[in-house]
């Protein structure tokens, strides 16, 4: 997700305060530290509009979901649900959507082997 939004916002030449909103899904509440933690001590930039779906979705304090759900159900969710009804009535106008999972399968996991990840990066913006 950070390489992800570090190589958009260099292609792009944007920062972070072009989008109303940045979200990823799902890192849940300890990948949203990560990420914020991350790009402010390395390259500088304070996301203050990011959220992340899961943590959206979730009241951490009274469901037991742990860190968080599942990626591609909660950034689903989260955009076509949240986003969409925001961004049709003009509260959101530019959004980066940020889609996280995991691509592992049993054999990797056995073999102790690293879980790659992956994150595509979506660009919603109202048409007024």
């Amino acid at each position: 997700a950070i390489d992800t939004l570090i190589r958009h916002f260099e292609d792009t030449e944007r920062d972070p305060n072009y989008y109303d909103l940045i979200i990823t899904g799902d890192l849940g509440k300890y990948g949203v530290e990560i990420v914020k933690d991350y790009m402010k001590s390395v390259y500088d930039i304070n996301l203050t509009n990011y959220k992340d779906a899961g943590c959206m979705l979730y009241d951490l304090e009274k469901q037991n979901v742990h860190a968080g759900g599942s990626g591609c159900g909660c950034i689903s969710l989260v955009t076509l649900g949240y986003v969409v009804k925001n961004m049709y009535e003009g509260k959101l106008n530019k959004v980066l959507v940020i889609a996280t999972g995991a691509l592992m399968n049993p054999v990797m996991v056995f073999q102790n082997e690293t879980i790659p990840g992956i994150a595509h990066a979506i660009v919603l913006e109202r048409v007024i």
